[in-house]
């Protein structure tokens, strides 16, 4: 057990220095991160979910071409007194709204495409000794409460780290970190084992973890061991792994629907189910699908 469980988790790492290379041209000149699911940005969701939480501290991994991320959590002085002088008090509410109230931004080159465990110690200084969340913006969990909120609720409970899973079809295994585990209560379970994207035939079990992560700040030090893994990056898995020879970890099961916007049908999914429900839009457009089935 580690202490760092006993203080309030206030520090989320959002590592969005990838390429997004499965969007082009799309994300030729701007972030994947930045692709809109009806009107606000992936990376806005994920923010919003962290802030839910009562995480106040958001640290960005960035790299070169991620300099729009940076601008939407700016302030926009020209915009905004623009929509001032116009009356358009909504939009100009939705303007400001990107950043949550009681909430600071900082940002971390990544300067190298190491893979996702080296963007998180990338975020080391800033973090310090504190435990501290991890989100992946690609993957849109819509739940009440969010996702990151049930997995704090867990780490308080069992002083522990703390990652989202689910069961993934065994054919798709090779595309997950996949756990192994024992029992403990109705949505959690031990980490015994973790494995980063076995062949189906080799995989422990069909439960992956997704992208959210609770973490203890030893995981720094493993990943300052870990060598270069699958793909020759190294990765945040494997970091796990050795971390479970001295702390527990634990395998949250959470409850709400996953979208994975890092692919292009799980974008397209996510943009059905939020625009059907969009208090603007929602009506008009379920009315749209209607029709298109009739």
């Amino acid at each position: 057990m580690t202490h760092a469980f006993n203080r309030p988790i206030r520090k989320a790492v959002f590592p969005v220095a990838g390429l997004g290379s499965r969007f082009l041209p799309a994300t030729k000149a701007i972030a994947k991160e930045m692709l809109p699911v009806v009107d606000k940005p992936l990376i806005q969701y994920a923010v919003e979910e962290a802030a839910e939480a009562g995480i106040t501290e958001l640290i960005f991994v960035t790299g070169r071409t991620k300099r729009s991320i940076e601008d939407h959590f700016d302030k926009a002085y020209e915009l905004e007194t623009e929509l001032e002088a116009r009356g358009k008090h909504e939009l100009l509410a939705a303007a400001r709204s990107a950043v949550p109230p009681g909430v600071s931004c900082c940002y971390v080159r990544q300067s190298e495409a190491l893979g996702l465990g080296h963007a998180v110690l990338c975020a080391e200084p800033i973090v310090g000794d504190e435990a501290f969340a991890v989100i992946l913006a690609d993957d849109l969990i819509d739940a009440q409460p969010g996702a990151l909120k049930q997995m704090l609720a867990a780490a308080r409970a069992h002083q522990a780290s703390v990652l989202a899973v689910q069961n993934v079809p065994r054919d798709s295994t090779a595309s997950y970190g996949i756990v192994s585990t024992q029992p403990l209560d109705d949505r959690n379970e031990q980490v015994v084992g973790i494995v980063e994207k076995p062949a189906p035939a080799d995989a422990p079990s069909t439960l992956a973890v997704v992208g959210r992560y609770v973490l203890s700040p030893r995981i720094f030090e493993e990943i300052r061991r870990t060598p270069k893994g699958k793909g020759g990056e190294i990765q945040l898995t494997d970091a796990i792994s050795a971390m479970l020879a001295h702390e527990r970890v634990i395998a949250h099961r959470y409850i709400g629907q996953r979208y994975d916007c890092g692919a292009k049908l799980g974008y397209l999914m996510a943009t059905v189910e939020l625009g059907s429900r969009h208090p603007e839009v929602g009506e008009a457009f379920s009315a749209y699908l209607q029709q298109r089935q009739g």
